[in-house]
This record gives C-alpha cells, structure tokens and sequence, in this order.
C-alpha cells in the first residue's frame, strides 16, 4: 500500500508534486491516464487519489465516480478546469478537495495533510514506518520490503513491530517474550529465539549479517533504523 495515487498526465508536473510529497514522507504511485489509475487501484490500495479531471482516455471525473463506488479513500481533485460547474460536479462525484492549476506544491502538501489529519490520521508521520527497504504499515498490519509485500504471521508482525517502534533501544529478551507472548503463556523463551530467526530469513539481505534486528547478547535484541 502506498500513500497518494497520483494521476497527471503531465509528466514535468507530475514529477514535481512527487518530489515535494515525497520529501514530505508520503510513498506515491503514479499514473498518466484514468485507465492506468483504476488498473493500479485493482492491484495495490491507496490512501489517497490525487486526481486530475482532463485526462487521456477515461476523464478524471469518471474516475472519481468509479473509485467512490468501491473506496472510501480521499479524492483531491486537481485542475486547470476553473468554472463553478466542474467544481461542483467534482465534489458531487464525491471529492474532497478541488484545487485549481496550477498548483503551489507546498500549498498541495499541506492540503494533503489536512486531508489525511481529518481522515485517518497523517500516515506518513503516524501509521507508515520505514527503515531502509523496509516499510511497516501499522494501520493494514502489512509489512513491505522493496515495495513487495512480506508474508507474517500475527506473532513475527507484533514482534517486528515492538523493536521497530523502539529503534536504537535494547529490549530485554524476558520483555519482549512477556510483551507478545504474555507472562502467562504456555510458550517457552525459546519461541522468541524461534520467531526472531524466522523474521531476518523475511526481511534481511543476510539473515546471518543481519541489519535490522541485532543480537545484544546476554540481554536482547536492538532494532537499527538504517
């Protein structure tokens, strides 16, 4: 999953707002026509469509109506279109936001925000954790490396989760197994052992040289940002 689609067919543009959104901290995915965008939708979610109206195949407002009928995701609608009677076509398609080109690339990034603060909560600062090749989001519970999703189990994602929301700190053994396991679990602490071998085998280059999770020995394991 990724933050924003964003559909432009102009490419210098485009490639602008993604600079500026991505220095933000938002993952963006692009697409040049409304095909493009729907076909993109059908293989990976999104948490927000960036959408121009004046596209090459399918308009933008077509799009809006189709991804309204099977998402709810914010819609921010971009356009040199300016009249009275595009905007409000736009917003009862079901936009949340309709801004005229052209566009101030700050101004967009804040409005991006503002959006995503009154709807989910900005992932980019609270539900998205990314470390190097690696990207945890909290809110799907998937974990991604390279951009390709990794398979875990609901124990290895609680774990990988614990150590990467403390990175840089230590976490004793006895509290990370008492954390995931509980005090009172049946499980040995050799279960910990278990799962944090299975973890590097899934997102270290070299489960043996790991990068991520480190050993402290005799106390636990550390999470390294990289």
């Amino acid at each position: 999953m990724y933050d924003i689609l964003m559909v432009e067919d102009e490419k210098d543009l485009a490639g602008l707002l993604q600079i500026y959104m991505e220095k933000a901290g938002y993952t963006v995915k692009r697409a040049s026509s409304g095909e493009e965008a729907l076909a993109c939708l059908e293989k990976e979610a999104a948490r927000m469509l960036l959408l121009d109206i004046t596209l090459p195949g399918i308009d933008g407002f077509t799009v809006c109506s189709h991804v309204r009928k099977t998402a709810g995701i914010p819609i921010l609608m971009i356009s040199a279109r300016a009249g009275k009677e595009d905007q409000l076509n736009g917003f009862r398609l079901g936009a949340d936001d309709y801004i005229e080109k052209p566009v101030d690339p700050d101004v967009l990034v804040a409005k991006i925000g503002s959006v995503f603060a009154r709807t989910n909560g900005n992932p980019a600062k609270k539900e998205i954790l990314t470390s190097g090749d690696l990207t945890i989001d909290k809110s799907a519970r998937r974990v991604y490396k390279n951009k390709e999703q990794i398979e875990l189990n609901a124990k290895e994602y609680e774990l990988l989760l614990l150590l990467a929301e403390n990175p840089g700190k230590t976490l004793d053994k006895n509290f990370l197994f008492n954390r995931i396991w509980g005090a009172d679990s049946f499980s040995e602490n050799q279960t910990l052992t278990v799962h944090i071998k299975m973890l590097r085998n899934k997102i270290e280059d070299n489960p043996k040289k790991p990068v991520h999770i480190k050993t402290v020995w005799g106390v636990g394991y550390c999470y390294e940002e990289i």
